[in-house]
């Protein structure tokens, strides 16, 4: 059997980064959104409020994801860890996130 490396798996990095790419753009949009809403008049206005953060949670999470597949195997600092779909209180998701 083939022994796997810890930074080696590939799959489970493409699961952390689409999960962290999801949440980032979600919750900047989110706050794009409010921030329209507190802002602004004009329903365009709005809807670039909320583009523009959409965008930034994007580059966000591109950032981030890009450290994590160019970091070596042996960085443990740049790995992203997805939360676990049992958990369910906020307290260990946003623990899921500081890692």
């Amino acid at each position: 059997m083939e022994k796997k490396k810890k930074g080696d798996d590939v799959n489970a990095k493409w699961d952390a980064c689409l999960d962290l790419t999801a949440r980032r753009v979600a919750y900047s949009s989110l706050g794009g959104a409010f921030a329209g809403l507190l802002f602004f008049r004009s329903p365009v206005t709005r809807w670039a409020s909320i583009a523009f953060g959409a965008g930034l949670g994007i580059g966000s999470a591109y950032t981030d994801c890009s450290r994590v597949f160019d970091a070596s195997s042996s960085s443990a600092s740049a790995a992203l860890v997805a939360p676990k779909s049992t958990e369910t209180s906020s307290s260990s998701l946003s623990q899921a996130v500081e890692e």
